[in-house]
């Protein structure tokens, strides 16, 4: 999304703010417009794009930024530009896998940067562009986030209606907290479907250390299915009493897994820093394409959250100055932390692990996140090994790279 990719910087850290609009009838009508001739803009661009097999910025500019202010009557000239790099965007993430040009819903979320945007801090009043004219439009939000919007550098915003409501998701940049050393270690998080998350110091998660009326992983298993089959029987019904159920129950499940993985990472993040501790997972990135499941297991490989659990640790992570470590998740159920043996003989059972070696036993996801945690202490320090310039091989390799070449000779 545009808001990371703006606000990412080397002296701070992003994340996103969140204010609600309150415009009026005239006002709400010019938002509309904006959003719907945004996204037919990007809908030509990326067409257009997708046709030349043309994908970076500057010469998707050059392709297509005279052809799309002349078909899309009304769109501005920064619009334009905003439009042309939301598309570079969508192409650079997810190329490798589109069959087809990208389309970008009607309705979907406009970016807006410095030059589409202003806001006055004493009014409580932000300036937004339209295709007639500026309009300005008061602001409410957590006391948090308006102290955040006043105080810390921005970066660009999402303009978005969520049944309704017009809300402006804002990038801000976080002082970068000192990263500090894992003198103590590494808290090892293996994740999975029976167990969302388990620690290596034997915490099963979420359970009883979490707040909330979430009681364990068998009870987000079981709303999870219960959401589904309701869905299937309301899906097949088709009357306009189920359609208005489902509309009402819209995003319900994706919200609860949301606010399970933010528990999650926030324990791990605060167990790591009250011991001194740095975190490490599993590099779980394609995933879904790596493992075959039975067609009756496939809606639960793929309503997986893994992604959006290592993110929010990440950035937590980030935030309070904790190192943080993907390691290889080959054969961590299998390994014994103990004597190093690895075998399949180890896993008499799916939750079960016997090392056939040195005969130590226990739940397979707590060893897997003890292997996992000895990764990350080899993994950190090899990204932080020492050189004889002084510098860790991170910081070295980045400021070892020859600089962009300018075409002179």
């Amino acid at each position: 999304m545009a808001i990371r990719r703006s606000a990412t910087k080397r002296h701070g850290l992003p994340t996103t703010v969140q204010l609600r609009l309150t415009p009026t009838q005239a006002q709400a009508d010019a938002l509309a417009a904006v959003v719907l001739l945004c996204n037919q803009a990007a809908t030509l661009i990326s067409r257009l794009a997708w046709q030349h097999r043309v994908f970076t910025v500057l010469e998707l500019h050059r392709l297509a930024y005279y052809e799309v202010r002349g078909q899309v009557t009304g769109l501005g000239a920064q619009a334009a530009v905003r439009a042309i790099a939301r598309v570079a965007g969508a192409y650079a993430n997810r190329r490798a896998g589109k069959k087809r040009a990208h389309i970008f819903r009607p309705h979907g979320a406009v970016p807006y940067d410095a030059r589409l945007m202003s806001f006055n801090r004493d009014a409580r009043t932000v300036s937004l562009w339209t295709p007639t004219g500026r309009v300005t439009l008061p602001y409410t939000g957590r006391p948090e986030d308006l102290k955040a919007v006043d105080t810390l550098p921005r970066g660009e915003a999402d303009l978005i209606c969520r049944r309704g409501v017009w809300l402006l998701q804002i990038a801000v940049t976080l002082p970068k907290p000192v990263m500090r050393e894992p003198v103590g270690g590494f808290v090892g998080v293996d994740q999975g479907v029976a167990n969302l998350a388990v620690t290596s110091d034997g915490a099963v998660l979420p359970g009883p250390a979490l707040p909330g009326p979430i009681g364990g992983n068998g009870h987000a298993r079981t709303l999870r299915q219960r959401r589904h089959r309701q869905r299937r029987r309301l899906q097949k019904k088709g009357t306009s009493a189920a359609r208005r159920v489902l509309r009402r129950l819209a995003g319900r499940e994706h919200r609860m897994m949301t606010d399970l993985n933010h528990q999650i990472s926030k324990y791990v993040v605060r167990e790591a820093e009250r011991t001194g501790r740095g975190v490490a997972l599993e590099d779980l990135q394609g995933i879904r394409g790596r493992v075959r499941a039975h067609r009756l297991q496939r809606r639960t490989l793929h309503g997986w959250a893994f992604a959006q659990q290592i993110t929010l640790t990440r950035y937590k992570a980030a935030r309070a100055g904790i190192a943080f470590v993907l390691v290889d998740p080959a054969y961590t159920s299998q390994t014994c932390p103990e004597c190093g043996c690895m075998s399949r003989a180890n896993r008499p059972a799916r939750d079960w692990f016997v090392c056939t070696r040195c005969g130590l036993a226990g739940h397979a996801d707590h060893i897997a996140a003890r292997n996992i945690a000895t990764r990350g202490v080899t993994g950190w320090a090899a990204i932080n090994q020492p050189h004889a310039t002084g510098l860790p091989s991170a910081r070295r390799n980045r400021e070892s790279k020859p600089p962009p070449s300018t075409g002179g000779s």
